[in-house]
């Protein structure tokens, strides 16, 4: 090979590597360690504000020394909170099933407890809110399963 195609080919090359390597600025780096520590400041204080609730609902329970279906409920949605944190943690990612599913709960234990100062018609739209959000949860599952994520996305997606 001639000495001119071998520079060429040398420039062609690091040129296609300088490509590749995507440079992130400083400040975009610090920016994204801050938004990081504050996600995890966030979810902490999430976390704790739950087990401290929990721990107030549990005491109520031992207090008055009767269990009712409220009680439960409400915990469970401490649970489901709990675990929606572990995931996040877990993950980096939030599957929006979990939301939807502690909304279920809440709007159920709202329509449990205060069904009888509620009119019909917000016992049907509670209903009805209901069954909607069931629907997008079958809509999401349905879809996850016909069209799964791609498998080689980058892990920054």
């Amino acid at each position: 090979m001639s000495e001119e195609h071998q520079v060429e080919r040398r420039n062609t090359t690091d040129y296609q590597s300088f490509r590749k390597v995507k440079v992130i600025p400083t400040r975009e780096k610090i920016l994204s360690k801050g938004i990081h520590y504050a996600e995890y400041f966030g979810l902490v204080v999430i976390a704790l504000a739950t087990l401290f609730a929990g721990y107030g609902e549990v005491m109520h329970i031992i207090a008055a020394r009767e269990v009712t279906l409220g009680d439960l409920l409400l915990l469970f949605l401490y649970l489901e909170v709990l675990a929606m944190v572990a995931i996040y943690l877990e993950s980096g990612k939030l599957p929006i099933r979990l939301p939807l599913y502690i909304a279920i709960v809440a709007l159920a234990r709202l329509l449990i407890l205060d069904m009888k100062e509620m009119t019909e018609w917000e016992m049907i739209a509670v209903g009805a809110t209901i069954t909607l959000i069931s629907i997008g949860v079958l809509i999401l599952r349905y879809g996850h399963i016909k069209m799964p994520y791609n498998k080689r996305r980058r892990a920054t997606d």
